[in-house]
């Protein structure tokens, strides 16, 4: 059971993560947090020590929903397949009905931090591998079990998708057309099926 404390903090970050996704690190003002939560200043940096401390948490938030969800449905399927195809499932309309508002928050971060916020960027970083290496031993579990083609070079395949994936959730967003994340999600099905599968 959480503390008085710990629930007051939760409040706060997840009252900030949406703020923070969608306008970015610097754009987002302690203002906007005092609104959305309805605090006083006090009661927020009695909680958290400054903005940087509150935006990283509210990046793990929204993150961790993110990768919550893909667990479930790669936990639901048996197959390595089954698993490729439910993550690009979760992924269909993503840029109109994102798990989180806002959308994708590491290709967010990743653009927002470049090089002038080290430790958002950094954390961005983990999570990006933390991706990259979930879908490298779904591809490698295929390859080892004899589902996958055993030419499939399991990191640069990793890379690809997620590439795609993040790639087709810019532009559909940049575009207002959801159908250019779905088209490449349909792609990647495809060369799963015809590449990937022995």
């Amino acid at each position: 059971m959480l503390s008085k404390s710990e629930r007051t903090k939760l409040f706060i970050i997840e009252r900030s993560s949406p703020i923070f996704n969608k306008k970015g690190y610097a754009a987002t003002s302690m203002t906007d947090i005092l609104e959305a939560t309805g605090m006083a200043k006090g009661g927020i940096y009695g909680n958290f020590k400054n903005k940087d401390e509150i935006a990283l948490k509210a990046f793990d938030h929204s993150y961790h929903k993110i990768r919550d969800a893909l667990r479930s449905v790669i936990k639901a399927q048996s197959t390595a397949s089954g698993k490729l195809y439910a993550i690009l499932k979760l992924y269909h309309n993503f840029s109109i009905n994102p798990i989180v508002e806002g959308g994708c928050v590491i290709l967010n971060t990743a653009i927002d931090a470049d090089d002038s916020l080290p430790f958002l960027k950094a954390r961005a970083q983990e999570a990006l591998k933390e991706m990259l290496d979930s879908l490298k031993y779904i591809i490698e579990k295929g390859i080892k079990t004899g589902e996958f083609n055993t030419q499939l070079n399991a990191a640069a395949e990793a890379e690809l998708i997620f590439s795609l994936i993040e790639g087709g959730i810019m532009m559909s967003k940049l575009t207002d057309d959801p159908g250019i994340l779905n088209r490449l999600l349909e792609n990647i099905m495809h060369q799963i099926n015809t590449r990937f599968l022995q």
